[in-house]
């Protein structure tokens, strides 16, 4: 591979010194042209001269979103520049996407195994997402639970004969929405009294032994369509009115 141009942006002297060995050892084609610890430093180096690659640590001097912002601008203004993020915040996945939407062309979390020479010639060859193995993990985690939940959803509503508008119906009560919101929903062919009807229905199919001797309220109906994955609590997004 050719060679290419590295700033590395990180505040912990520990950590920018096992970088910069790594660079040293393991990808000779790694030309470090400076390190930056803060925001000033790291437009100062910008200015001197622009990398093909930025190790961006996304906790500066405290603050994660220095780092986010830093990635945001660095490729407004320089869009062919990858920026490979590092981030020590583990539980925080919401940072991620941030970090994501800021034009992050990867993301390495400080943990385990941190960085590799393969994370690294693998975004300067262009490829998309670009994580190390604790990122993947959550992201495989997350994706085996979403799948799980939308076949048991499938499934449940063929087992109790869910239909479309059940489905819509439920999920907008569990919304929030009255019965005369939901019928001015887009697409929604039924009056107040229809859904009454309904409602009445979908309690006989989600309590075929009945509830006890109390009454099925939209409340109840809506939490059994919660216990029997009919709705999926991750997946609660209102239709167009």
């Amino acid at each position: 591979m050719h060679s290419f141009k590295v700033i590395i942006v990180e505040d912990v002297p520990l950590e920018l010194k096992g970088t910069e060995g790594l660079l040293r050892n393991e990808v000779p084609e790694a030309e470090l042209i400076g390190t930056a610890a803060d925001e000033a430093q790291f437009i100062k180096l910008m200015r001197q001269e622009k990398p093909d690659l930025i190790l961006l640590d996304l906790g500066l001097g405290g603050s994660t979103m220095i780092g986010v912002e830093l990635c945001r601008s660095t490729k407004a203004q320089h869009p062919d520049v990858k920026i490979l993020i590092f981030t020590g915040e583990i539980l925080n996945e919401k940072l991620w996407i941030d970090a994501l939407d800021a034009g992050a062309d990867g993301i390495i979390l400080k943990t385990g195994e941190m960085l590799t020479r393969l994370e690294i010639i693998s975004v300067m060859k262009g490829k998309k997402w670009v994580f190390n193995q604790p990122v993947m993990d959550v992201i495989v985690d997350s994706f085996k639970k979403n799948v799980m939940s939308s076949v048991m959803s499938r499934e449940a509503s063929i087992g109790y004969d869910i239909d479309e508008y059940d489905e819509r119906f439920l999920r907008h009560l569990a919304l929030g929405y009255t019965k005369e919101q939901i019928t001015g929903l887009r697409g929604m062919p039924f009056g107040v009294k229809s859904l009454e009807k309904r409602q009445n229905e979908l309690s006989q199919k989600l309590f075929p032994n009945g509830n006890g001797k109390q009454s099925i309220n939209a409340v109840r109906l809506v939490t059994r369509a919660f216990q029997l994955h009919i709705l999926d609590p991750e997946n609660l997004v209102p239709d167009e009115e």
